[in-house]
């Protein structure tokens, strides 16, 4: 029987003893149970904590977790699977403003790609364990968040991702945040193959707290930025409270320090081309496209809760943030080439890629209990992302070589992404036969997709389109949508004090890709209080996106231009597309939980995730087919893709591989009594990680769907490991954090770029400039950052704190000559290691009432 039907019988099996004997054994007791509720007093919310308590992982006590359980009062610790906790402190330590930034700095198992591409550096994108961003569910407050309508279009291993902008979230609204480090397709539906991040806000109905941090990349002199952020709370009546947090952001562009190869004074050895002149008078950092976007945000977040009887809670919660950012393309030389207009840019241009979003979503729920002795929750939650994509600095050059006209700042694509999830949730907790514990959880969720996307301005895509990115046609724009039914049974069982049992099932059935069903059976044992032994198997799924399905692009560089075809359409099947289905994943982790003395933690756990049916980019093709399949399209080929057969370039999204994902974390604290010097936290936390391919797809046309540079992608782009210490020492009115990051290597097979000499060639020929087969193998080495803050509390309600993060200033191993595009691009831009933004130093001030 495999695992799925197992689960599914199981809590199946349980409900049935639950329903059958157990009502009898316990109607008295819930009774009486009920009976003495009504009969107490009721106490104001004010005079409880309305939200949980402070989070503190190395030592103290630990809050109440409630991911990847329905039972009650359970912490961290005491888990059926690994689920690190971290705290709003925890994250304002690692000195990083943005959300994305702070988990990278704190949590080992997540990373972030050294640059975004294109339209996809506009949105953060985080990676566990490995996978692509779309493999990590996220949630806020057990609620599914809304994803970004922005898609990643541009190869690499962010290929496709949708992911949910964790930046969007105002960082001051959040109390903690839980990491479910296992598969939870089974509990939370799809995506939750890497695991699950769920964001706790702050539901505090009292206080006051302001922040303000500025800082800068102080080794280059730019990446400038600052946020000020406020939050508080007040109370509703005598049971009911409010929390509204906000905040505001802006950075600077970060522009790594580069030399043009086609710029003055710069000729290649063995080259013969237009190109490079040595003769153009521009700055030699005139190539910015290797930096971070500039980009300012505001957030809101409100949340609030008030009962509407003794026994029925109402409550809700609303975010909302709104972003302008801008990212540099590839500089397009004065003279030279047909993507020139000197007319009007003389000295040459950079164009900016921009994006003008609105993000938000709303929550209204009631929850209550004593409905056939269960507690429930009936929530409705509608978030929706909504993006203007442009460039600006830039120009048609065919249009301009056409008609004497182009416009430099030009609306490209607008899209739309709605998400409305509607949930009712039942819990009950009893006694089978009045001996074992157990807790019976189910409910359903209904949840409505919608994907829209706009044509840009036509003189963004007309006579071939602007440069660096050409608007979607007509033929691109369109709106489709899809419903999802799921419905889920849980157990938890404890069939001795020591043993904990549980048993999850679920159904879900999507209106465009089918039905599919997912079981979970995770156990623990604690042998004694200082021994717990846990172990999880279960299978999972990834629906493909709406944007995965029906997004359609081009993009014009200065020597090439790169086609995604929709998968659905028939040119793309002209070119040996299929449509897209699920994902299946199987996941297996068995852990170890010690308490060698008290205070001293140590978790260990390793895992295995196989996925089938990955969705990956695929079915490249080059020359005279990919030529016919845009121009079925309708789109205008400029005049430059003719200087290469290569120049012109289609590919799609494609179920064509399979993986394999097998991985160990560690992680240890200890809280140190120093008496009259202080206290001392110690943490560990170490995460190794490799990925291996286990199936390559083949085409319609009988071709590898993946070449040695796109397997690099999905399987050595991440870090083999990553190890972050952590000591935090408290004396007085000082703090001081101390933090070491290891980040292990990461290898990407890199492409022969347009500068190598044209006599190269590949070992089974052809030339070597530009080859789809032929490619360079680079490694980036293992590196330590170090990261410090020092703080000092001037008063009850003031604390100040500077501090440095990668203090010595260490970036990636740079890229050889012929691996550098245009020169512009030092680092690989894949890897998922160190950030290319080198030392960042920072002060902070908070004040709390």
């Amino acid at each position: 029987m495999n695992i799925r039907k197992l689960a599914l019988f199981s809590t199946i099996l349980s409900f049935g003893l639950w329903n059958g004997a157990a009502v009898a054994a316990t109607a008295d007791a819930t009774r009486s149970a009920q009976a003495s509720k009504r009969q107490a007093p009721r106490k104001p919310a004010h005079a409880k904590k309305p939200g949980p308590a402070p989070v503190h992982f190395a030592g103290g006590e630990e809050a109440v977790i409630v991911t990847g359980t329905h039972a009650s009062h359970r912490q961290a610790r005491q888990s059926t699977s690994p689920i690190t906790v971290i705290s709003a402190a925890t994250l304002r330590r690692s000195g990083m403003l943005n959300l994305s930034d702070a988990l990278t700095r704190t949590y080992p198992s997540i990373n972030v790609s050294t640059m975004g591409n294109d339209a996809g550096a506009l949105t953060a994108a985080i990676r566990m364990r490995g996978l692509n961003p779309n493999e990590v569910l996220v949630l806020v407050d057990g609620k599914r968040r809304h994803t970004t309508a922005n898609i990643n279009a541009d190869a690499g291993p962010n290929f496709g991702s949708t992911p949910v902008d964790l930046n969007m979230i105002p960082s001051n609204m959040i109390d903690h945040i839980e990491v479910m480090e296992d598969g939870a397709a089974a509990m939370y539906g799809s995506d939750a193959i890497a695991g699950v991040v769920n964001i706790i806000t702050k539901k505090r109905d009292h206080g006051l707290d302001i922040s303000t941090q500025t800082g800068a990349n102080a080794y280059n002199g730019d990446g400038w930025q600052y946020q000020l952020n406020a939050d508080g709370g007040f109370r509703l009546g005598d049971d009911g409270y409010m929390h509204i947090a906000a905040q505001t952001y802006h950075t600077d562009h970060f522009v790594t320090d580069t030399v043009d190869h086609r710029l003055s004074g710069y000729t290649p050895p063995g080259v013969a081309n237009e190109l490079y002149t040595g003769s153009l008078n521009v700055p030699k950092n005139s190539n910015k496209i290797m930096s971070t976007p500039e980009e300012t945000r505001e957030n809101l977040g409100i949340d609030f809760g008030k009962s509407i009887t003794d026994d029925v809670q109402f409550y809700g919660q609303v975010t909302y943030a709104h972003r302008h950012a801008e990212a540099y393309e590839n500089y397009r030389l004065p003279s030279g080439t047909s993507a020139s207009n000197p007319e009007l840019f003389p000295y040459g241009y950079s164009p900016l890629e921009t994006i003008d979003e609105n993000d938000y979503a709303a929550t209204l729920g009631l929850k209550g209990s004593h409905v056939f002795g269960f507690d429930w929750d009936l929530s409705s939650t509608w978030g929706e992302d909504l993006d203007k994509v442009s460039t600006r600095h830039t120009t048609n050059p065919n249009m301009y070589a056409a008609t004497g006209y182009t416009p430099t700042t030009v609306r490209n694509e607008n899209f739309r992404l709605a998400q409305w999830t509607n949930n009712l949730d039942f819990r009950r907790n009893f006694k089978i036969f009045n001996t074992v514990p157990m807790t019976l959880a189910f409910g359903g969720e209904q949840r409505l997709e919608q994907y829209t996307v706009l044509a840009g301005e036509p003189a963004s895509y007309e006579y071939g389109g602007t440069s660096a990115l050409a608007g979607l046609t007509p033929q691109d724009a369109g709106k489709w949508n899809r419903d999802i039914w799921a419905a889920y049974l849980d157990g938890d069982f404890h069939p001795t004090r020591k043993w904990d049992l549980d048993f999850a099932g679920r159904f879900e059935h999507y209106t465009d890709v089918g039905n599919t069903e997912n079981g979970k059976v995770s156990t623990r044992y604690d042998f004694t209080r200082r021994v717990g032994v846990r172990a999880t198997i279960s299978n999972g799924f990834r629906a493909p996106t709406m944007a995965e399905q029906h997004y359609s692009a081009i993009n014009v560089g200065p020597t090439s231009v790169l086609g995604l075809l929709p998968v659905s359409s028939p040119e793309a099947a002209a070119t040996g597309a299929s449509p897209l289905k699920p994902e299946r994943s199987t996941s297996a982790s068995g852990g170890i939980v010690l308490e060698p003395v008290n205070g001293f933690h140590v978790e260990a756990d390793v895992y295995q995730i196989n996925i089938r049916d990955r969705v990956v980019q695929g079915g490249n093709v080059t020359g005279p087919a990919a030529v016919s399949a845009l121009e079925q399209m309708g789109v205008s080929l400029p005049a430059l893709t003719q200087q290469s057969e290569n120049a012109v370039q289609t590919y799609y999204f494609t179920n064509g591989a399979s993986t394999r994902t097998q991985g160990l974390d560690i992680k240890a604290d200890y809280l140190v009594h120093l008496h009259r010097y202080g206290n001392l936290s110690l943490s560990m936390a170490l995460d190794l990680n490799r990925t291996r391919l286990t199936h390559n797809g083949l085409s319609g046309t009988g071709s590898p769907l993946l070449n040695a540079q796109n397997i690099g992608y999905l399987t050595t782009g991440f870090p083999r490991s990553k190890l972050i210490l952590n000591a935090y020492w408290t004396v007085g009115a000082w703090d001081v954090n101390l933090r070491q990051t290891r980040y292990g290597e990461t290898t990407d097979m890199m492409t022969y770029q347009d500068w190598t000499p044209s006599a190269a060639t590949c070992p089974g020929g052809g030339q070597l400039e530009q080859s789809s087969v032929c490619f360079a193998q680079f490694k980036n080495t293992p590196r330590w950052l170090t990261d410090l803050e020092v703080g000092y509390r001037i008063s009850p309600r003031w604390h100040v704190a500077v501090g440095a993060n990668n203090i010595f200033n260490v970036r990636p191993r740079k890229l050889p000559g012929e691996l550098n595009q245009l020169g512009g691009n030092p680092y690989d831009t894949f890897s998922s290691q160190v950030p290319m933004t080198g030392g960042y130093y920072y002060g902070r001030v908070n004040f709390t009432l």
